[in-house]
């Protein structure tokens, strides 16, 4: 593909000596990451979707600084590594709905990635390149992102130019920063509120009829007053909060943001429907989650730490393969638990409390999300019992719902439904309108390459979607109610893949009645007994 003008074959033969060094390392590896057949798929299955003469740009996420001169450990884009595979920060993807060029140089995708550097790489690891983008990823133009500047490419042309929010605030990578202002203007691209844009892009995605006035509440949180006052399109919402103003509401989001919004349609299509090889990491990281549940439950004892707790979960992750977890993990005692995201884990002594553990693996990209709630003696008090089970029948109810047809706004109205009664019959509320001062979030969400997964919210559950089933009920002290069921907080959360009419829980290995708690609690652990020298 004769693009540029001929290269020094001194450079050519430097990448060809580099793509070899890199295979040699990368030979120790595990053998189960997604193929580049899967990735070469999911473009094409996006060019099936993009309209007619258009391009679809995909940018890598920056790197963050984790302290001084450290780095957080690097997190591709989720859309960039479900595209390509590539998990490095600098890099840029094209995909062209129709092929581009003539005869043997025409082309109908390009990825744009970080120079190697062997003196950097001695510092901060192995990078593909662009040779070993084409080695290893099978992407046939790619080309380091110094080059893009000179890629002939008239964006006017194309009818529909395709991007989803651009990154900013970037800092160090000077590479992405490059690419970035270069596509802007390339592209002609008008500045625009990214805020404002997100969240009204999350409002075409997840608005439903039933969740309005969450989403009129993320907004008033997530937005400065003068935006959320000022906007048309959200005012239009807040004044007729129903179904057909939310529906005129997408509408016009998608008209002025069409090309964002557009973006965030296809993924959402591609992602929330998992393919086979996405299914295998997926079962796998739900299942090595749901094993660490497990352990902890036998190794739980009332002298723990809830970081010791937490750190039981992450040494069976990683015993099993997992690269991280899908999110800070949440292990929360009494009082803690009813703070939905805590995530400090630094309460001493468990006692005979309930915690609350909402942990899951990543495994090679794909996060689990599993949640169980435990008593720390081993034994549920009658209270704890009480609350448990209702959490627990709820859960029942809604994942036998979990089949494809069934609408997804359902799973939310059992659930409510469930809880409001159970509530009631305890007496810990009068009306079962009033569930939501002890259930304040939603039964579900998709799950995937990020554990709040792209999907579909408001349309049926369809085959070979994954979703989490999590509902939840939560008392802090000062409640109206008794102060026995004070500082009581429980959520069970499984991973469900949803079939053609059944239901799969792919995080089953761990206990979820509480009479399998208490059981798996009697059990013996391979931590018990463990010894460590004090500290001086």
């Amino acid at each position: 593909m004769k693009l540029f003008n001929k290269k020094n074959m001194v450079t050519a033969a430097l990448c060809l000596g580099a793509v070899t060094a890199f295979s040699q390392g990368a030979q120790n590896l595990p053998k189960d990451y997604l193929s580049k057949e899967f990735h070469a798929g999911r473009r094409q299955a996006l060019r099936n979707l993009m309209p007619a003469n258009s391009v679809t740009v995909v940018f890598a996420y920056p790197e963050r600084v984790f302290s001084k001169d450290v780095n957080y450990v690097y997190h591709a884009n989720p859309d960039l590594y479900y595209f390509t595979g590539y998990k490095e920060a600098d890099a840029m993807l094209m995909v062209f709905k129709d092929m581009q060029g003539q005869g043997d140089s025409s082309y109908n995708e390009v990825l744009f990635v970080r120079k190697r550097d062997p003196q950097r790489e001695s510092w901060t690891g192995r990078r593909l390149g662009a040779e070993g983008a084409k080695a290893q990823l099978g992407i046939k133009y790619a080309y380091n992102g110094e080059a893009f500047g000179n890629f002939p490419i008239d964006f006017k042309k194309f009818k529909t130019i395709i991007y989803d929010d651009l990154p900013d605030d970037i800092g160090q990578d000077a590479g992405l920063d490059y690419l970035v202002k270069t596509f802007k203007g390339k592209a002609s691209l008008p500045e625009v509120d990214k805020s404002l844009v997100n969240s009204l892009n999350m409002v075409a995605a997840r608005g439903t009829p039933q969740n309005i006035p969450q989403v009129l509440n993320y907004l008033k949180r997530s937005l400065k007053p003068e935006v959320y006052q000022g906007n048309e399109l959200i005012q239009q919402l807040a004044n007729k909060p129903d179904s057909a103003t939310l529906i005129s509401v997408k509408a016009k989001i998608k008209e002025q943001f069409g090309s964002m919004a557009l973006f965030n349609d296809m993924t959402v299509a591609l992602r929330g429907i998992k393919q086979p090889e996405e299914l295998a990491l997926l079962s796998k990281s739900a299942q090595l989650s749901a094993i660490a549940h497990a352990e902890v439950m036998k190794a739980i004892k009332p002298g723990m730490s809830e970081r010791e707790l937490e750190g039981v979960l992450l040494y069976v992750h990683k015993k099993y393969g997992a690269e991280d977890e899908g999110y800070p993990p949440i292990v929360g005692l009494g009082a803690n638990a009813c703070i939905l995201h805590y995530e400090e884990n630094s309460a001493q002594m468990l006692n005979n409390q309930l915690v609350l553990l909402d942990v899951g693996s990543e495994y090679h990209g794909y996060s689990a999300d599993v949640t169980r709630t435990v008593p720390g003696n081993g034994k549920f008090s009658e209270a704890q019992k009480a609350i448990y089970q209702l959490v627990y029948d709820a859960q029942e109810t809604v994942i036998k719902m979990c089949k494809a047809g069934v609408p997804y706004a359902s799973l939310e109205e059992k659930t409510g439904e469930v809880l409001g009664a159970g509530l009631v019959k305890l007496g810990i509320i009068k009306d079962a309108k009033d569930v939501r001062q002890y259930y304040p979030h939603g039964v579900s969400h998709h799950l995937g390459l990020d554990v709040h997964d792209k999907g579909a919210y408001d349309g049926n559950l369809e085959e070979n979607m994954v979703i989490t089933v999590e509902p939840g009920i939560y008392i802090p002290a000062g409640s109206p109610c008794d102060k026995k069921w004070w500082n009581i907080g429980v959520r069970i959360e499984d991973d469900i893949l949803i079939g053609k009419d059944k239901f799969t829980n792919l995080s089953a290995d761990a206990p979820r009645t509480w009479q399998e708690v208490e059981k798996m609690a009697a059990q013996n652990s391979i931590f018990d007994g463990a010894k460590f020298p004090p500290l001086k």
